[in-house]
This record gives C-alpha cells, structure tokens and sequence, in this order.
C-alpha cells in the first residue's frame, strides 16, 4: 500500500463557499439567544477598539508640546501638559482594560450558551425529522454536524467576529486620525492597504476553497470511523483490517491534502502582509521627512502644517494600520470555514420536518351504560379515538386494533413502486403473517402502518378510521413492534424495558420481562434489573438483546404488535421459551408478523406470500398447503427464503 499519497481528492466539495445570508443569520441567531448581553458587550467591543486607537493622537499633542517649548524655552510648563495628557490616557487605558476584560467574559458566556442552545435546537429539530432522512443520510454525517461544524463556529463566534470587529473599527478610527493630520500620508497609507488587499485576496480564494473542502471531508472520515466501530466484528471475521486501513488512509489523505493546501497558502499571508506593511513604513517615513524638508503645504483636516510632531504619530499609525489590516486577513479563513459549518447546520435546521396532518387523537376512555365511549382523565386501560368533524360534533370510537388496507401503492422513490395494489385487513386479535424473499415489501408494509412513510395511492383504515387522519404520535402510541435489529441504549435493564412505556411501575417491567422470558437471565446478571447497558448492550447475546425488546413492547401493552423477524436471533432452544410468552403477549391483540421461520407463523389466522411487492398467494397454513403454490415449495423446502 502506497503511503503519504497526496493526490488530490477525484470529488471537489459541496458548495465552494458559503452563500450568502448565512452570516446575517447567524447574527440574528446571536440576538435572538442573548438580545441584551450581545450588544452590551459588542458596545465594549467598541469602546476597546476605540481606545486602541488613540495613543496616536496623544502622542502628536506631547511631541507638538515637546517641539513648541523646544522652540521656545519654556521648559518651566511642559511637565505639567505632559501630565495631564499621560493621565488622560491611563484613564482611558483603564477604561479600556475593564471594557477588555468584560468583553471576553461574556463572549465566552455568548459562545457556550448560544452552542447548548444550538445543539438543543438542532436536537430537537432532528427528532421531529422523518425517517426517510436518516435512511438517506449516514450517520456520521450527520454526527458531524454537532462536532465538526459547531466547533467551526465556536471558533467564529469566540474568536473571529470579535477579532475582526475591533480591527475593522480600529481600520475606521485610524483612518480618520490619518485624514485630520494629512490626507498626503493617508493616502500614501491607502496605496499601500490596496496592495495588501490584492494580495489578501488572491491568497484567501485560493486557501478558503480548501479549507471548505477540508470541512466536507472532515463529515466523510467521521462517518467512515462511526461505520468502521460498528461494523468491527465483520471486519475481523472477514479479515479485512488492511482493506479497512487503506480505506482510512484514503479518506485521512483527503484531509491531509485540504489542510495542507489550505495552510499552505493561509501561511503565506501574515509575512506577506508584514512585509508589504514593512515597506509602506518605510514609505511614509521617507515621504514624511521629504515633506518635513520642502515648502509643500499639508491637506488636512486640522490645517496643521507639516512637522515632527505629525511625521512620528503617523509611522505609528502606519504599523497600527498594516497590524488590522494583517489581523481581518488572518481571520478570514477562520470565517470562511465557520460559515460554511454554519451554513451546514441551518442546512440540518430547514430540513422539512415530518408532516403531520392528522387531528384524530388518543385518549382515556370509560364505556357508558348504553354502550358509547366518553373521554375521562383518570387512566382506565381503555383507549378510544377522539374524532373531531367538521360540523363541530365529536365522536369516540374504542381502540380494538382492525387494520385494513385498500388497494395501497407505495414507492420509496416515486419512479419505482414497491407495493402494488395491496389489500388485506387483519380484525381484532387476528394474527396475520407475511412470508416472501428479501425486498418482497414486507417490512415496508409495516412501515406504512406506523405511518414512517405515507403511502402513494390507496387506503389504510385503522378502526374505520383514515389512517392519515390520526396523529403520528397517538398513532404509534397504539402500536407495540419488535424490530429485528434491537436498539438498547445506555441505561439499566429496567430503564430500557420501561422505555416501552416511561409511566410503568418496576412491577410492570418485571412482569414484561417474565411474559418475554426475560427474567431469568436478567436475575443472574451481576446487578439483576440494575444493571448497566452501554454500547448498544454489547455485554449481552444477541438472543438477549432480542427478548430485551420483545419484554419492552409488552410492557406498552399495545392493541395492535408489529413482529419484525422478532426471533431471527434467538436460537431453537431460547425460542421454544419465546415462543410461549410470545403466545401469551399476542393473545387478543392484532398482530402482524414477519418471519423467516416458517414455523412460527403455522397458527396465524392469515398468511400473506409477497413476491415483488404483490400478494400472490393468502390463507390459512392448511389452505396454502394444500394450494401446493408457492408457501407449500417453500414449506417443504423446494424454494428457500433468500
């Protein structure tokens, strides 16, 4: 493998510059987050770049003091004068120090809070996200955005914008002093910042288009590393380390490549920008001296003729001036790649959350004497759907769980559809299965019910009610599902089955945990139900994990259960005690399973085989077998299940 490759990357990066309006946004984000603090402290910001810049004009009054009594004489007063204008300027000094120090103060405070209140709002936003975006979307990428791109900006929020504020105002303040003492030398100034510009900008456009690529590629080497941890079992078994380190390599020589192209020539700038102020130091003082020894007259605001005591305040000056001018250039990289991770996160914040149209809700019920169903607030374990109608009555029909479907289409994309023309209907405490190969439109079938995609043309019925009609939240409130793929998260093991239902008491969870079969390997865990979970649960099996999930969904006690490969990974003998507590779990319930165990599905009331996202055969055990169709090849073991 070849090693230190600096090839350029083969893709450029998305967006070579942030566009416009991102930092007005960003501004107006920072108002929004802290409208008073910001523009006390913005005010001291003012104050201290202001008094930077006056020592010059101190010093133009002591060496105008210094030159007059040369002149003249007269020593006797000169102390005094020269008093007054040092403690002046050590009050302003002071001024200046106290408008220093709370400024920085509460930058940090600015840039820390206005970050938690970002993280906080890019959170919460990703949580009203669909799924389809995190389908779409790696989740490294996506990880970036709270590490990579909130850096950039804590970086432009602490340092940059302050930085570049205090030099644009001290560029404003000295310029102005330049043009009271001589417009001769201020423009002489001019020339100068004109060249440092040129160069400034050159240089900039060259780096800041790395450094953007540079942010881009960082987002890609945190989504390979995120899929590398996670997928380290299959690389050993695989035997793919060296595959995995040239991969790393690839993505590292990306970064290695930006970042050194974009420092190369961000380094080049500050001893460019110093030499060119080196010489128009020089300048000024040569043109100031040729001028203090001829009869030409000085333009200038003040009417001052040329001497001294304006030539040395001016060299000042002219360092003062260059250091601004080299100060906003070497942060405008930092701006650069700020707004970009800026622009990135406004990106993830106008994302279209999930619509939800639905006005139909689930509520506590009690049933009348005559058999209706009214709303109460105490918690009865019986649930009815809260119809509002147009003409302003309301009506309560029970949550018994009869799903059908109606001629329903579907496509992930709309130039592919993926289920053609389904019908079926599960009544309450049916159990009905669907058996079919990979990609058959299984699992997208129960991702319609649960409504994370919404379907193209057709109908689902949900108790006689339009399933877009229902709000997503109570929608899933109603629907317990066991998904192949367990999700444990950091917490005990009482902590994850309660997740199923945050509002059941210890009892609950524990007795979830035996209908699941759980239990038992629970109690002889070193902290039972106490447990800590880190890492996905990776301090238990598989098997575990799976029953886990199943003692969460019946600690939620759903009316309607969506079993997706529940038991793919629990092996013969574990599923035998699955089987039982599954048995009991389902009884009186809608359940719609998915399974590759043929096995486990021969008592369902209905069994649906998909091919392609159609239903080509439906019926019991015994009347697809002896349909001899496709259920029976696959039953007897004439076609597998791929």
């Amino acid at each position: 493998m070849e090693k230190n490759k600096t090839n350029p990357p083969a893709t450029t990066a998305r967006g070579q510059r942030a566009p416009k309006g991102v930092l007005r946004r960003l501004l107006r984000m920072l108002f929004e987050f802290y409208p008073v603090l910001l523009p006390i402290t913005m005010v001291c910001i003012l104050i201290n770049a202001i008094v930077s810049s006056a020592p010059a004009v101190f010093m133009q009054n002591v060496i105008a003091v210094v030159d007059e009594t040369y002149k003249s004489g007269d020593w006797a007063s000169v102390s005094g004068r020269i008093l007054t204008y040092v403690a002046i300027l050590v009050v302003m000094y002071v001024i200046s120090l106290i408008a220093g120090a709370f400024y920085t103060q509460m930058m940090a405070i600015i840039t820390q809070g206005s970050l938690k209140k970002l993280r906080e709002k890019m959170f919460s936003h990703m949580q009203d996200l669909p799924i389809k975006y995190f389908d779409t979307n790696g989740h490294g990428d996506i990880m970036s955005y709270y590490t990579n791109d909130v850096d950039t900006l804590r970086q432009l929020i602490s340092q940059s914008l302050p930085q570049m504020t205090i030099s644009g105002i001290t560029l404003l303040v000295v310029f102005g002093i330049m043009m009271y003492y001589s417009a001769i030398l201020a423009l002489l100034v001019v020339a100068g910042v004109v060249c440092m510009t040129f160069a400034a900008r050159a240089i900039t456009n060259r780096s800041s288009k790395y450094f953007l690529r540079q942010q881009v590629t960082l987002a890609k080497a945190e989504a390979f590393m995120e899929e590398m941890m996670s997928g380290q079992k299959v690389i050993k078994v695989f035997c793919h380390e060296e595959n995995a380190k040239a991969d790393f390599d690839k993505v590292n020589g990306e970064i290695f490549f930006n970042a050194r192209n974009g420092n190369r020539f961000a380094n080049i700038l500050m001893p460019l920008l110093g030499n060119i102020g080196n010489v128009m130091y020089v300048l000024v003082a040569l043109v100031g001296g040729a001028l203090l020894l001829t009869d030409v007259p000085n333009i200038s605001i003040s009417g001052m003729a040329f001497s001294i005591s304006i030539v040395v305040p001016f060299l000042n000056m002219t360092k003062q001036f260059a250091g601004a001018i080299g100060q906003v250039s070497n942060q405008v990289n930092m701006v650069i790649m700020g707004l970009a991770g800026a622009h990135r996160i406004f990106a993830l914040l106008d994302e279209q959350p999930e619509a939800d149209e639905g006005y139909v809700t689930l509520v506590n019920a009690k049933e009348n004497a005559d058999g209706s169903m009214s709303e109460c607030e105490e918690r009865t374990n019986v649930w009815a759907w809260k119809h509002r109608h147009h003409d302003g009555t309301t009506t309560y029909t029970r949550l018994q769980g009869d799903v059908r479907f109606y001629d329903v289409n579907f496509g992930y994309t709309p130039e592919k559809t993926v289920l053609h023309n389904i019908s079926l209907y599960a009544k309450p405490g049916q159990k009905v299965a669907f058996v079919g190969s990979t990609g058959a439109g299984k699992t997208t079938i129960t991702n319609l019910i649960n409504r994370f995609y919404d379907i193209n043309d057709g109908k689902i019925r949900y108790d006689g009610i339009n399933i877009n009609k229902i709000k997503k939240a109570d929608l899933r409130h109603s629907l317990g599902i066991v998904l192949q793929d367990t999700n444990l998260f950091t917490g005990t093991v009482m902590e994850n089955i309660r997740y199923g239902n945050l509002d059941a008491h210890d009892e609950e969870c524990i007795a979830a945990a035996r209908l699941a079969g759980a239990d038992d390997f629970i109690r002889r865990l070193p902290d039972g139900y106490n447990t800590m979970l880190q890492g996905n649960g990776a301090n238990l099996s598989q098997g575990q994990r799976q029953l886990l999930a199943i003692a969460r969904a019946a600690v939620a006690d759903p009316p309607v259960l969506i079993m997706d490969e529940a038991t793919s990974s629990i092996d013969t003998r574990t599923e035998a005690i699955v089987q039982r507590g599954m048995d009991a779990l389902m009884s009186g319930r809608t359940v719609f399973v998915i399974a590759h165990r043929l096995s486990t599905v021969r008592n369902a009331d209905a069994i649906m085989v998909l091919d392609h996202g159609r239903i080509i055969e439906r019926g019991t055990h015994a009347d697809l077998i002896k349909l001899k169709g496709t259920y029976y090849q696959l039953y007897t073991g004439a076609l597998e299940l791929d």
